[in-house]
């Protein structure tokens, strides 16, 4: 066979190329403004997003002898770093989590030797002594990727944060093709174990983990409505799996609770033998909230006993009226100018708590 049969060349047709990349430039360009134009019509407006990165960001910040806030998102939403370091003397680092459990980073501290700082440690009864499940997760991943990032995630981080500051669009939590598929109005199948989905996006992030609540949802509104009654869905635990008896499940559940109990006061007994500081501070909850709140995870029955087993300090809000005072406008977290009042007013607290 003749050796020109295997020589095969696909003819490139003559065609305006260049035009022809131009032209499909544009219309890209054109659909990523028509879109940006579109998402800030509906609200959205550029911010970076929380990733696990950008946490393992900040817990590479943490010194020796940092201070640390640690828990949920009302930590996240209601202290303003400003006045910490103002009353505390010391700039903190911001390490609380949206839609997740404390104690997997409180045990990360305290099994880092090198830490012996001050830890201001969120409590909210049902997420932090929830025995697994996603809010576990979502911490675990975190001081995962904080003990694991390569230098490929890195770098993809460190060119996302500028263009997630200047483009309202990449919000990979609301505004993916998977995230706007959800919201389609499509019934669940009768006793389907869907899990609710998280509140949308409602606040603002920066480079050091602030997060502030946008003022669409600070003043009554469409977005704070929808806020609000997102929240009975995510506090109430699904059923038992139907394979486990009643019994049994909610005695794993009970094993759980205590094994959270002598684990965080182990956590804080180690970090007070190399002279660390822990104090716990209940954020303020309101509304329809707090009555849940208050009815499913009463303050004797968790609060009160992890103060006494611990021996650490805490600050509980309704314990004084000047933090007592202020109404969280979704029920859960502090608008943007209320937590930095409330924050002024919570430093006297915890210089006392801390002996400073």
């Amino acid at each position: 066979m003749h050796s020109s049969t295997f020589n095969f060349e696909r003819p490139i047709p003559a065609q305006p190329w260049r035009g022809v990349a131009v032209l499909v430039i544009v219309i890209i360009l054109f659909a990523a403004a028509a879109w940006e134009v579109r998402c800030r019509a509906v609200g959205y407006g550029p911010t970076l997003n929380d990733t696990e990165d950008l946490w393992a960001q900040a817990r590479r910040r943490v010194e020796p002898g940092s201070v640390v806030i640690v828990g949920d998102s009302r930590a996240w939403f209601d202290s303003d770093l400003d006045e910490l370091e103002r009353g505390l003397g010391s700039r903190p680092v911001q390490l609380a989590q949206p839609g997740s459990c404390a104690y997997p980073v409180l045990e990360d501290l305290a099994n880092d030797e090198n830490f012996h700082g001050t830890i201001i440690c969120s409590i909210v009864p049902r997420m932090f002594f929830a025995p697994g499940g996603p809010l576990v997760e979502n911490a675990r991943k975190a001081v995962k990727r904080y003990h694991t990032q390569t230098l490929a995630q890195r770098a993809s981080h460190r060119l996302a944060v500028p263009l997630e500051e200047h483009v309202a669009f990449l919000k990979e939590r609301d505004l993916t093709t998977e995230a706007l598929l959800k919201e389609l109005p499509i019934p669940n199948r009768p006793g389907a174990l869907v899990p609710p989905r998280p509140p949308p996006y409602f606040q603002s992030v920066d480079r050091e983990r602030r997060a502030r609540m946008t003022e669409s949802c600070a003043n009554p509104g469409r977005l704070q409505t929808r806020v609000k009654t997102g929240w009975s869905r995510l506090f109430t635990p699904p059923p038992p799996p139907r394979y486990i008896p009643k019994e049994a499940f909610e005695q794993r559940i009970a094993q759980a609770i205590e094994a959270r109990f002598r684990d965080t006061t182990a956590a804080v007994e180690k970090l007070r033998r190399r002279g660390g500081k822990v104090v716990f501070v209940r954020f303020p909850v309101s509304g329809e909230l707090k009555a849940f709140e208050d009815q499913s995870t009463p303050r004797t029955g968790i609060w009160d006993r992890l103060i006494r087993d611990s021996a650490a300090p805490g600050i509980y809000f309704e314990d004084f009226p000047e933090l007592a005072s202020f109404t969280c406008p979704e029920w859960s977290h502090l608008s943007a100018g209320d937590s930095v009042e409330f924050t002024r007013r919570l430093v006297p607290h915890l210089r006392t708590a801390l002996g400073m």
